[in-house]
């Protein structure tokens, strides 16, 4: 499912490359989110999750203070047969636990500081 939402933004997100294990369906993956905030992830991937999909995930931001183990759903999706320059393929997750979701928040604002 491409995205036709209006991209306004809850969180502000970071431009960040970090490795995300995550597991759906009964199988797990590990690729790269490339953008992240306190709302959820965009994962740059050729594999393709169904809209709606509950994930769960695993990743440490680059300081390294936390393991984040944060559950999610797939917002959207970039087809990799519709990929341009400007849009790769993935996916994107918003989170679901908002407990998690309040320690990333802050480990992303001391990255900000």
């Amino acid at each position: 499912m491409a995205r036709t939402h209006d991209d306004t933004r809850r969180f502000r997100r970071q431009g960040l490359r970090v490795l995300v294990d995550y597991s759906c369906d009964g199988g797990i993956h590990c690729d790269y989110a490339t953008s992240i905030s306190a709302g959820g992830l965009f994962i740059e991937t050729e594999s393709d999750l169904a809209f709606d999909s509950s994930v769960k995930l695993r990743f440490r931001l680059p300081s390294g203070h936390e393991l984040h183990e944060i559950q999610g759903r797939v917002c959207w999706s970039n087809d990799p047969a519709e990929g341009t320059a400007q849009q790769a393929p993935g996916f994107g997750i918003t989170f679901t636990s908002n407990d998690a979701t309040n320690t990333l928040a802050r480990e992303l604002e001391d990255l900000e500081l």
